[in-house]
This record gives structure tokens, C-alpha cells and sequence, in this order.
């Protein structure tokens, strides 16, 4: 009772540091350093801001440079597609498929299997269709560049050039397709293809005799 205040205050502060140092065993507590701090919060953790200091109105903003896919058949980039350059570049695959249809005949006539040899039989099928269809482009286009070549062969002339309609195209590729089976001798029996197809045809469109 006869203390002053500011010896009770110290008091009460040599008591707290008293019981302080005998729960810790005597060890002062070392803060954190920076380097124990990004520990804690990893690599790929969030960016902590200090309450201390006031967070910024703008925001730091990492640009992250967007991966662009191109599309080569539509960016100009590859240049612009030319059928007849595209044939000669890979005329290559022309010789590898023709072996490659070789390899297919040879496998079907030693074949035994019957499931297996279906599956060449339909891929070598496939492999006739698109040769045949292929060998039709290249002729619609030497067709094309023939038209081309006589159009400006008139314009070198003076003469006003003429394109052709489709209908006027269409009776060339039917004469083509005459001629080519009349020499292979391959004409009659396309003719009674078609007739017999015309047959069916009007025999569907009359009407039904009930």
C-alpha cells in the first residue's frame, strides 16, 4: 500500500517477463525472416501485401503474350494454293502408292483368310477409286489450262475471248468420256449400264396398276 504506481508498473512487467521466460525455457523468440517468409508461401503462392503500407489504387498487371494458331489454308503466310505446283512438288506419292497397291495385289493372291482378305480386297478398292478420281482432276484441269491458253492467245489477237458455260462444259466432258470408252472398248457395256438405269428409273415414276 505504501508502493507508488510507477513501482507497481514495474513490477507487473519484471513478473510478466519472469513467467514469459520460464514457459519459453529461457529462448527468445526470433521473428521471421524474408527468406522463411517465401518459404511459406511457396513458388506458385499469392503475393502477400503488408497491412502497413496502403495497397496501390493501379494494380501491377503481368502481360502474358497469348499463343495465336494459324490455319494454313486460310492465312496468307502459306502462300496461295496452286494445283499444278501442288502436283509436281508431291508427284512423288504418285510411285510410293503405286508400290504400296503392288504390295496389296501381291498380299490378296497369297491371302487364305477370308475376313482378311476382304479387308484388302475394300482397301484396294479404295486405292483404284482415288486413283481413277485423281487421274479425272488432272484431266478436268489440263482441260482448264487448254481453255486458258486459247483465251489468251485470242487476246493477244485482239479478239474478244469466250468462257465457256457449264452446260458447254459438261458436253466436253461427256465426248471425253465417249471417245475414251470407244477406244478402250468399254462403250457397249456402259450403254446397257445406262439403259438399264434410264429403265428403272421410268419404271418408278409410272403409276402403280392396282
Amino acid at each position: 500500500s505504501h508502493m507508488s504506481f510507477e513501482e507497481l508498473l514495474r513490477v507487473q512487467s519484471d513478473v510478466r517477463t519472469r513467467v514469459c521466460k520460464q514457459v519459453t525455457g529461457g529462448k527468445k523468440t526470433a521473428k521471421p525472416t524474408k527468406a522463411t517468409v517465401k518459404q511459406q508461401q511457396g513458388k506458385k503462392g499469392p503475393l502477400e501485401m503488408s497491412a502497413k503500407k496502403p495497397v496501390p489504387f493501379l494494380r501491377q498487371v503481368v502481360s502474358v503474350t497469348k499463343k495465336v494458331h494459324r490455319d494454313p489454308r486460310f492465312d496468307d503466310l502459306s502462300g496461295e494454293y496452286k494445283p499444278e505446283i501442288f502436283m509436281k512438288t508431291y508427284s512423288f506419292l504418285d510411285s510410293i502408292k503405286q508400290q504400296e497397291k503392288e504390295m496389296i495385289q501381291k498380299q490378296l493372291k497369297k491371302c487364305r483368310n477370308a475376313e482378311q482378305k476382304e479387308k484388302l480386297q475394300q482397301l484396294l478398292n479404295r486405292m483404284t477409286q482415288q486413283e481413277q478420281a485423281q487421274k479425272k482432276q488432272q484431266k478436268l484441269r489440263e482441260r482448264e489450262l487448254s481453255l486458258k491458253r486459247q483465251q489468251r492467245e485470242l487476246a493477244k489477237q485482239g479478239k474478244k475471248p469466250f468462257f465457256l458455260k457449264k452446260s458447254e462444259k459438261r458436253k466436253l466432258e461427256l465426248a471425253e468420256k465417249y471417245a475414251e470408252l470407244k477406244r478402250s472398248g468399254k462403250l457397249e457395256s456402259f450403254l446397257n449400264k445406262k439403259r438399264k438405269r434410264n429403265a428403272i428409273k421410268d419404271k418408278r415414276r409410272l403409276p402403280s396398276q392396282k
